[in-house]
């Protein structure tokens, strides 16, 4: 079992954090990320909570709701792994 995440999650992580840094402060930006590692790291024991996506049409496909943002995430049939798709605003 592995956890990755697309490039496309990680450009848009970063550019969230930004925001947050400029909007708030670099506490709260630092709080939101560890707090959103915690809930990736849980995704492998946790992932049955976690409703179907609302932008695809595959039970395999969840999204996370954390503060306002929804973390998209997929799991593979075959070996359990699971790729962060992308994260967006709510």
């Amino acid at each position: 079992m592995q956890i990755s995440c697309t490039p496309l999650f990680e450009q848009q992580l970063k550019d969230i954090l930004e925001r947050k840094i400029q909007n708030e402060d670099f506490t709260e930006a630092k709080k939101f990320k560890l707090y959103l590692d915690t809930i990736i790291i849980n995704i492998p024991t946790k992932y049955k909570k976690y409703k179907k996506s609302i932008y695809f049409d595959d039970e395999n496909i969840r999204d996370i709701i954390h503060e306002g943002y929804i973390i998209t995430f997929y799991i593979t049939s075959a070996d359990n792994n699971y790729l962060i798709l992308g994260i967006t605003d709510k």
